[in-house]
């Protein structure tokens, strides 16, 4: 295939390309994608992007995005075929959505500082999506969001009609209630109502993270980070002791685990 070998490539090359992969020479395996069979490389190329950035490693955090941006031209370049729209659109949409957006830089908006920039953004991004409700504001957060994440945003927006604690001690009483409600689900032997009580209880912990301004998705990733790291050092103790970890009691266990929590 003629295609230049340069020393530099732009976005202008990586259109082409793609464009390339998907024609009638290019790749087999390209061109039998579609948006819904690639749809999870975009999620964990995001995650990647994400793992870069907590590394703080600028390398890495160049190709991921990179490969984010090669899914953007994927998607863009299957709508271009269809006639739907391309890359192009896509750019002058988004410069389209930020000139409206920050009226404070241009037009002739003033704004005292960043809270005021979000109550803006908010107002106009409601007036410009058609929504007249909060709950059209709460059924717009995407249903694919992680769990804790549309937990945070759905009662984040709910908290600004009004509809919200009056303080964390509230959110905290929430809490200690949905654990009473998930017990008596528990008593009952009913799994659905055990499952429905447990989404409670989770949604209520989700209210205290936002009071404590914690965020609940990075809270439970270190926990899970954290657990990982005190079950090798469980792991460890148990070989050195000569300990069978599925024959040994729940008392051994816990022994195990108050010394691992010494180490980490």
């Amino acid at each position: 295939m003629n295609f230049p070998q340069k020393q530099s490539y732009d976005i202008g090359d990586l259109l082409k390309i793609m464009e390339l992969l998907r024609g009638e020479d290019g790749c087999p395996w390209d061109r039998e994608q579609d948006h819904h069979s690639i749809r999870k490389n975009f999620l964990e190329e995001t995650y990647e992007v994400m793992e870069a950035i907590d590394k703080e490693d600028s390398e890495l955090l160049k190709e991921e995005l990179g490969d984010v941006l090669l899914q953007i031209v994927f998607h863009c370049r299957m709508e271009s075929e269809s006639g739907r729209f391309d890359f192009g659109d896509v750019c002058d949409g988004i410069c389209k959505k930020l000139i409206v957006r920050h009226p404070h830089v241009f037009g002739d908006v003033t704004v005292e500082n960043s809270g005021e920039v979000i109550v803006n953004w908010d107002q106009i991004k409601r007036q410009t999506k058609g929504q007249n409700t909060t709950t059209e504001t709460l059924k717009s957060v995407p249903a694919v969001f992680p769990a804790l994440m549309r937990s945070e945003k759905v009662q984040h927006r709910a908290a600004k009609s009004g509809f919200d604690y009056p303080s964390l001690e509230y959110a905290m009483s929430d809490l200690d209630s949905e654990i009473n409600e998930l017990k008596a689900a528990i008593a009952e032997k009913n799994q659905a109502h055990v499952e429905e009580e447990l989404g409670d209880l989770l949604f209520a912990a989700v209210n205290v993270s936002r009071f404590t301004q914690t965020d609940a998705e990075n809270a439970l990733a270190r926990s899970c980070e954290k657990f990982i790291a005190r079950f090798e050092q469980v792991e460890n103790l148990a070989v050195s002791n000569g300990v069978d970890m599925k024959q040994a009691s729940i008392e051994e266990l816990d022994k195990l685990w108050k010394q691992a929590k010494m180490r980490v």
